[in-house]
């Protein structure tokens, strides 16, 4: 077994990190040059060099930002072992949950439903990108994330992906569009549209349903974010392409009218794990309750 010096792993990760030696040595209340000798020994100790200096500023190299995941990885199961054993007999209090930026707050709050206002349960809720959100899930630093696609499976990546809903997509937009239940092609020819991204799995669908009803809709705006969708569509941009949850509120209060489901259209929303010898007991009832 190769020998390594968790010590100095454990300050190449801190200074990683903060991406200053100074700032680093005087957190840990260490002097700079005994900081540095310990980079220097674990440099050594693997063969590469893990930081170049630019200026006043450290930065990764090639070889550091593998070393720093590993590290990541090792220093969270070390947290985790902690936790977990402390706990034995109770349940976990804290459950660290991660969203995509864009995914509908009314799906997370559906979804965070059976544990929520628990006095024993803390949450910890991050939002980024699919990639940010996987990697911190693959780090341990995230017990488990809610996209709206399954990520891609193969052999190399340990993903877990349960889908947990789905629901209908919609024409929604200000009562003064018309009446309720009117015909879809109308819909179109007379008001503007707000779409997803091209990214996206629902745009996708939305192409290939007016192409096949050979419709030219007009685009008022395409917009990767959700919640900025509703807020257009609240002001009477256009006919938001929504599941209706997004905007469960304003259907509620009548400040918004689902005009027409689009057939064969589905948004689906995907609670995604990563095998654990020891899971967080509190992701069970989540998905138990969103099954």
């Amino acid at each position: 077994m190769v020998d390594l010096n968790y010590h100095h792993l454990r300050y190449f990760r801190a200074v990683a990190h903060d991406g200053n030696l100074t700032r680093t040595a005087e957190r840990l209340n260490l002097s700079q040059s005994a900081l540095s000798i310990q980079i220097k020994q674990l440099e050594e100790r693997l063969g590469h060099a893990l930081f170049e200096r630019r200026g006043r500023q450290l930065y990764l190299t090639e070889a550091g930002r593998i070393a720093l995941d590993h590290a990541d990885t090792i220093f969270a199961a070390g947290e985790e072992l902690v936790e977990t054993l402390k706990e034995t007999g109770r349940s976990r209090r804290s459950i660290r949950i991660g969203a995509l930026a864009t995914l509908s707050r009314n799906f997370q709050m559906e979804f965070l439903r059976p544990i929520l206002g628990l006095a024993n349960v803390d949450m910890i809720l991050r939002s980024g990108s699919t990639g940010e959100l996987l990697a911190a899930l693959e780090t341990l630093n995230l017990d488990i994330v809610l996209l709206n696609q399954a990520p891609m499976a193969d052999s190399l990546t340990p993903f877990i992906a349960r889908h947990v809903y789905q629901q209908r997509v919609s024409l929604i937009g200000k009562p003064s569009y018309g009446a309720r239940g009117a015909m879809l092609a109308d819909l179109l020819a007379a008001h503007p549209v707000i779409l997803p991204t091209l990214e996206s799995g629902v745009r996708a669908q939305f192409d290939a349903l007016v192409e096949k009803l050979g419709l030219t809709p007009q685009i008022a705006a395409e917009v990767d974010d959700m919640a900025m969708m509703r807020l257009l569509a609240r002001e009477g941009i256009g006919l938001a392409v929504l599941p209706p949850i997004v905007v469960k509120g304003e259907l509620e209060a009548g400040t918004l009218v689902e005009f027409d489901a689009l057939p064969g259209m589905i948004e689906s929303f995907y609670a995604v794990t990563i095998k654990r010898r020891f899971p967080n007991p509190l992701i069970r009832p989540l998905l138990e309750a969103n099954g």
